[in-house]
Parts: C-alpha cells; sequence; structure tokens
C-alpha cells in the first residue's frame, strides 16, 4: 500500500510503516526514545509494537490514565516533568502510540517541550488512524471544552497498521466509523455510499476504506492547513456533535459519549440544517439519517439539555467575530462552508432528531 504525502511528512502502512520508521531511527542521530501511552494501549499495543522496533536507544515508556477526560494540561505537565527527570533533550524523539487523545497530547507535549522535539504518530483505533494521523493539529481540552488549547505542528510520520483494531471493542470501532461517514458526505458521494452495505465490507474491505479515508482528510487538509478555507469542510456534524460530547462529558446524570457518537448526532442534526436551507433534497436526507441510525443507538437528549448544549456553542473555536459557523453538506459528497444558522432552526433539528 503506497504512502502518502501530506504535508512535510509521510503516512505510511502496514509493514511499510515500520521499515521507514526503523530506517528513520538509523538515518538520525536521536539521544533517546520517549513512548507516549495509555493505560490501554499500555497493555493491549505496546507489547506488539516493541518487537519491530530496531534501535539502540535508550527507550523510556511514560504511561497516563486513559481518556478524554485526561487530555488536559494537567496531564501534560506530569509528562513534561517525567521527560524532564528522565533527561530528555531536543534531540529526543517522541512515539506517541494510542489513539486521538494521545496522539493529541502527545503531540502538543513534543511541540512544546524546550520548544519543540520530533515525534511520530503511530494511531491504534480507528478514529485516529483515519482522523488525528492527518493535519498537524495537536492539543488539549479547557476543562470540558474540547481542544480549546494547542498548535499545529506535523510529525515526523504517521504509521498505521490496521493490525492494532484487533484490541477495539465494537463501540470504538463504531466511533472510528463516523468520520469515514463524514468523509464521504463532504467530499466523495461514491465513497459514502458504500457504507450503505456495511455488513458486507467492514472487515473484507476495511485496510481500502481506511486508506481512502486517509486520502481524502489529506486532499483537504493540504490546500489548507491552518483551517482558514477549505479545511473548515472537516467540522461538518462537529459544531453542534463536540458541544453535545461536551455536554455529556461533564454532566453527572448523562452517560459519557464517545467522539463518533457524538459526531454522528452532530450530522444527523446538520443534514436537517442542510435540508431546511434548501442544500440537500428530501431523499438525501432520508439516506443520511436512517443510514446513521442502523449504526448508532439514539441519544435522549431532553428539552433542559438543548439550552446548555447550545450554550457551549458559544465556545467553539471554529466560531468567529462572536458568530456561529456552520459547514454544511450542498448535496452528498459537497460542501459549503461560514454558514450561519439561527437558533429556531437547529431547535427543529434536534425535535427532528427524535423521530
Amino acid at each position: 500500500m503506497q504512502s502518502i504525502q501530506a504535508n512535510n511528512y509521510l503516512v505510511h502502512f502496514n509493514q511499510t510503516a515500520y521499515e521507514a520508521l526503523n530506517n528513520h531511527l538509523k538515518e538520525n542521530k536521536y539521544s533517546n526514545l520517549f513512548i507516549i501511552v495509555d493505560t490501554q494501549t499500555n497493555e493491549y499495543c505496546l507489547p506488539k509494537f516493541l518487537p519491530l522496533l530496531e534501535t539502540d536507544l535508550t527507550i523510556e515508556i511514560i504511561e497516563f490514565e486513559a481518556g478524554e477526560i485526561n487530555k488536559n494540561i494537567e496531564t501534560c505537565i506530569e509528562i513534561w516533568k517525567v521527560l524532564t527527570e528522565l533527561g530528555a533533550d531536543r534531540k529526543s524523539l517522541i512515539i506517541n502510540l494510542g489513539g486521538g487523545v494521545v496522539t493529541d497530547l502527545g503531540g502538543f507535549v513534543a511541540s512544546t517541550f524546550k520548544r519543540g522535539v520530533d515525534f511520530i504518530n503511530i494511531p491504534t483505533t480507528l478514529l485516529s488512524m483515519v482522523d488525528a494521523s492527518v493535519g498537524g493539529k495537536t492539543g488539549v481540552d479547557l476543562g470540558n471544552l474540547k481542544n480549546q488549547i494547542g498548535v499545529i505542528n506535523v510529525p515526523q510520520m504517521v504509521l498505521i497498521d490496521i493490525n492494532y483494531l484487533e484490541t477495539l471493542p465494537q463501540g470504538e470501532m463504531r466511533s472510528g466509523l463516523a468520520e469515514m461517514l463524514k468523509h464521504g458526505l463532504i467530499y466523495d458521494a461514491a465513497y459514502w455510499r458504500q457504507f450503505l452495505n456495511l455488513k458486507a465490507i467492514l472487515y473484507d474491505g476495511l485496510d481500502a476504506l481506511i486508506y481512502r479515508s486517509v486520502e481524502i482528510k489529506n486532499n483537504i487538509v493540504i490546500q489548507d492547513p491552518t483551517e482558514k478555507n477549505i479545511r473548515k469542510a472537516l467540522n461538518f456534524g462537529h459544531t453542534l456533535g463536540h458541544a453535545i460530547e461536551s455536554y455529556f462529558l461533564e454532566s453527572e446524570t448523562k452517560t459519557t459519549l464517545l467522539h463518533g457518537e457524538a459526531i454522528a448526532i452532530g450530522m444527523i442534526l446538520e443534514s436537517y440544517i442542510s435540508l431546511q436551507k434548501g442544500l440537500i433534497t428530501e431523499t438525501e436526507y432520508a439516506e443520511i439519517k436512517s443510514n446513521l441510525k442502523s449504526i448508532y443507538d439514539d441519544v435522549e437528549i431532553e428539552e433542559n439539555d438543548i439550552d446548555p448544549i447550545l450554550e457551549l456553542l458559544i465556545h467553539d473555536k471554529k466560531n468567529e467575530y462572536g458568530l456561529i459557523q456552520f459547514a454544511l453538506i450542498e448535496g452528498i459528497g459537497k460542501i459549503k462552508i461560514n454558514q450561519s444558522v439561527e437558533n429556531k432552526l437547529i431547535l427543529d433539528a434536534f425535535q427532528d432528531y427524535k423521530y
């Protein structure tokens, strides 16, 4: 499987990935090597990875507790302290082995430690393979507000090995699938329609589907690395989806949603808004809503949940000049960015989601 050229780095796949990594280690005179993992990837993924690593460098493992709740500046501070205590310097290399929380946080740690050290991302979840692996976004949450603190800084390379997916529960697989479905909706109608017969292709064709998803995101990011224009297309489903995810994360009475579960809701809501704005047809909306609801369980959003969810939209990092900005689909496979949406239409979307 051919490597994909991203902005100043390559995304390598499966066995080729380890050849590229080991060659990189031979060609660069790193002082030492740090592998950042969470408690899950330390147990399930690190034993798969270490035997494939060819180096004489001193290797240190830095672990933090798994979960979005630990994707914060406090965790970064602890890791920066450990790096300092273990003698990390500007010639150190950091490898982030894990899902999006690990690669986002680990990339931010590396980008800011001693004003920046080299890092490599090895995503181990479907979500991180098709989303966090491309684009150079790093960062952490600020309280319950997602990804408020961070920088855009690219890794030396990204390694995608689908064998790590064997360690994932089905819920995590469905979470990652949401980003793949999004890529089809905003960019490639034929890719979206491949998922309409999900059971027939999900495992037999997963390698090729992941590759195409990475390709789509990369094609968008290359055009607009710093999200001034077309990269905003990737926010489809995320404006409302992130607010829902944050609200459920902080609520003491709600079950925390996986990222993809929240984004699936966001895509249904924002597809409804696209319909009401005349950007998609009733038939297209019915196809989107029925397909997403066949994959993801309905989530109960009560009337008294909606106002606090809308309050969270104010803090969305995609807002400009105090205005909430949506990326809406203009037919399946196309996108229209910088769309303002009145509150009544958002409320109507929540009502429609119930049925």
